[in-house]
This record gives C-alpha cells, structure tokens and sequence, in this order.
C-alpha cells in the first residue's frame, strides 16, 4: 500500500506528520512524492485559527474532488477538536485520525480497507529519532512537550492538544544522540512553550553532554516565565546558540492583562536587555497579535513605541482570530478586520528597517552556515563563478527568517584548491561580505572553510 501526504501547519504538526509516516513505514506502507499513485491521500490539519481550519478542509474537499476513488484520511488538529462534527458532515474524508492517536496511523490507514486485522502489527511508540525528516537536510524538530498550561485567552492549543505533558529528558537525549548520528546538525527544540518544560536548564544540560559538533536552537519560550538560568549555559556551550523566540504579542498591559499574560512593556524591556547583557550576540524573534478585542489606538501606540525601543531582530504579526471556546471569543471591543489589516501593516513596515540594520553587525564577521539547497548548480561537479548555495547562518532559524546565499571566491576556484563542494547538511565557513534585503552573502574561499561534515545523511 501507497500513501501521500499533505501536510499544514507549524513545525509541531510536521513533527506529528513525521511520526505518522514512520508508522505507516513500519507496517510496511510506502510514501510517495507524487499523489497519483498512492492508495491515500493523509491530510494532516492545522486547527489553530480560522483561516488555517479552511484551509485543511479546502484541501480535503479538493483531493477527493481529483481522485474521488482514492481514500482521504484527515488527520492533525482538526480532527483532534472537531472529530464529531467532521465525520457527520465532512463526507469527502474517509477516515480520521486525532493528534492523541498518531502511533496507530498504520491501523487507521488499513480500516479504510477493511484490512486491519491483516495490517503488520504495530508497537504503539514510534522511534521518533528514526522518523522521516520532512525539513530541509542537516535540520530537525525535536518536541519536548505536548499540550500548553498557560491558558491564554485568544490560544486554543489547550482545548487542542490539552494539558502540558512533558517527554522524559532520557527519551528527549536519546532522540538527539540518533538524530545527530543520523547527519543531523541542527536540533530545533519545540514545544507550545519550552519554558514551562519542567526542567529546561537540565534537559539542556543533558543534550550539551553529547558529543560532536551541532547546533541546538530554541524556539517558542514565553515571556512572562523565560528560564533565566539558561542563559547560562548558551555562554559556555557555544553550540547552544543564542537565538531565542520569545512571543510577547503585545505591550499595552490592558490588553496583556485581557490576553491572560502578566507582564508588561517595561517587564519585557527588562527581559531583552538581561539576555543582551549576557549574550551581546543574541537573536530574537517575537511575534505580535494586533486587533485584540479592546485593543484602542493609545494601545496600539504603546505596541509601535515598544516595538522600536525592543529591536527585534526578527518579528512576526498577525491579527487575531476569535476561535470559539477561548475566553477571548465573546469579549467586547471587537476591532474591525481593515483597522486590524491596517495595523498589521504598519508594524511590517516599521519592522524592515530595524532588521536590516541588525543584519548589517554580522557583516564582516567569520561565520558557520548550514547549507540546506543547490540553487545555481554547478555542470559536472566543477564549481564556477556563477555557482550558489542556499543555507542559514545560527542569526535565521529554519522557513522564518532570512537565508545565508552561499557563494565561492573566484580566486580559489581559478586555483582549484577547493576539497570539495558545499553539499546539503553540510557546514560552511566564510565571510559574510553583504546584506540584501533579509538575507546575508557569505563568500567561501579556501578548502578550510567548505564541507565541514558535509554529506552522507539520511533522511
């Protein structure tokens, strides 16, 4: 049997859709790149916002429509919340499989052929350090937690994915240690919020005991309880990289309050510049929500003043999104959608020129990037002037961010003392000599600087 899969959402849900192909695999599945020839089509839903819910049933609705007699499988958050539902009025799909329910993806994608009981049995825990990596290569997500405690108004991850359970740190490093042998050299740790892990500075601890050289990167650590004591270690373990993705959401502390945080502009002003004392070279990203209910014009100027007094390196914006059984979904004060669009984007507008000139401090410096694609090929392996690579310097954190255009000196080409080319999940060292737009040019130019560990990765 066949299978293909179609994937939306955040890196948490491509984590899960990774673990329900490592199932279908061990039961003897295989997945296809192209959907023509597969058995199914495993629409693994986003749930989150209202936009994203159309979009995964859009997409169900269309792949029944050009393959009405293949079988639909709907899985992810959609399912997880809106099961009941789902199955008496979404017809188009043939079955449904929950967030709660990945490990069992095989037996789910046999019932749709009445064949379960001959599927190849199946251990309810899946080895998430040799699931397939659906992620450029060299990179990877690794989900130290489900579920979420802090209850923001506007948020419906809880009522998604429930209670904030933690993994064990034993199974978190084992994970780590076969993904690192696998070729990985990128460990993204993920979570709804890594800082309500129940013990973050250990579980760092424990990775930083395992050798070799690789990047960890974390992502999502909320504002109101970032576990200062990490700090720490990303100073004395320089792969532990000082990139970190805090989301304040807003400023005005009425509208804070009203989301269900406790800080406020002059709180998270003080969190930035102790992580900056402490790591002069740190990166951050954020993201704000614009058009809360009650949000008025003086709170959306607290949220523009604190905006340039914060200097994110990285900002992401989004209007909000009344999502039903969230305390936020029945407040008052509803800001119209066009002043909601508007703000939004005045905060891009105001963000371009604030990371641009973040960017321009990593020109002229000496950097690692991990490559991710061949942009310009090179004919016959033989490099030319011409020739390009795509990778991500430790400032740009995988799809969000800017990339690193990796390119290679005439010089060393015409004198041909290069050891090899930049390949996928390698690491390149060189100069960053330009900033255009986002992105960052860095210049390889002797053997010494190419292809660290480059190559003959799995994924």
């Amino acid at each position: 049997m066949r299978y293909f899969l179609d994937p939306f959402g955040c890196a948490k849900n491509q984590v899960d859709a990774e673990i329900i192909m490592a199932s279908l695999n061990e039961a003897g599945w295989t997945g296809l790149a192209d959907p023509e020839a597969a058995d199914v089509i495993i629409v693994n839903s986003c749930g989150f916002i209202e936009a994203a819910k159309r979009e995964s049933i859009n997409a169900v609705l269309a792949w029944k429509q050009h393959y009405p007699n293949k079988k639909i499988l709907l899985s992810g958050c959609l399912t997880q919340r809106y099961r009941a539902e789902l199955e008496e009025s979404l017809t188009e799909a043939d079955g449904f499989l929950g967030c709660s329910e990945l490990n069992h993806a095989a037996k789910k994608a046999a019932e749709l052929f009445e064949s379960a009981d001959n599927a190849k049995p199946v251990g309810l825990e899946v080895n998430y350090g040799l699931r397939p990596l659906l992620g450029f290569p060299g990179s990877a997500y690794v989900k130290i937690s489900e579920g979420c405690n802090n209850n923001c108004t506007f948020c419906a991850i809880p009522l998604i994915r429930g209670p904030l359970r933690c993994r064990a740190i034993p199974d978190i490093t084992e994970e780590c240690r076969q993904l690192l042998e696998r070729g990985v050299k990128e460990l993204c740790l993920i979570g709804q919020d890594l800082a309500s892990y129940h013990s973050l500075p250990a579980l760092l601890d424990a990775i930083s005991k395992l050798p070799g050289d690789f990047w960890v990167r974390l992502l999502y650590l909320h504002p109101d309880h970032f576990p200062l004591d990490i700090l720490n270690i990303n100073e004395h373990d320089k792969r532990f990289l000082p990139y970190f993705d805090i989301p304040f959401q807003h400023a005005s502390q009425k509208i804070l309050s009203l989301m269900g945080r406790k800080g406020n502009a002059k709180s998270y002003l003080g969190l930035l510049e102790k992580i900056r004392a402490n790591l002069p070279d740190a990166v951050i990203r954020s993201t704000f929500l614009v058009g809360f209910p009650g949000e008025t014009e003086e709170d959306f100027t607290e949220l523009l003043d604190f905006q340039e007094k914060a200097r994110f390196d990285w900002l992401g914006v989004f209007t909000f999104s009344g999502e039903e059984g969230t305390a936020a979904y029945t407040m008052k004060g509803r800001v119209g959608k066009k002043t909601a669009a508007q703000r939004k984007v005045l905060i891009e507008e105001k963000q371009i020129p604030i990371t641009e000139e973040n960017m321009n401090r990593f020109v002229g410096r000496t950097m690692d990037v991990l490559v991710e694609e061949t942009i310009a090929p090179d004919t016959e392996n033989t490099p030319r002037s011409g020739s390009l690579w795509l990778g991500r310097a430790f400032c740009q954190a995988p799809e969000v961010d800017g990339a690193a255009v990796i390119k290679i000196a005439a010089s060393a080409i015409n004198a041909g003392n290069l050891m090899a080319l930049p390949q996928p999940s390698g690491m390149v060292r060189g100069k960053i000599v330009a900033r255009n737009g986002f992105d960052l040019e860095l210049l390889a130019a002797t053997e010494n600087t190419l292809c660290r560990d480059a190559g003959n990765a799995e994924f």
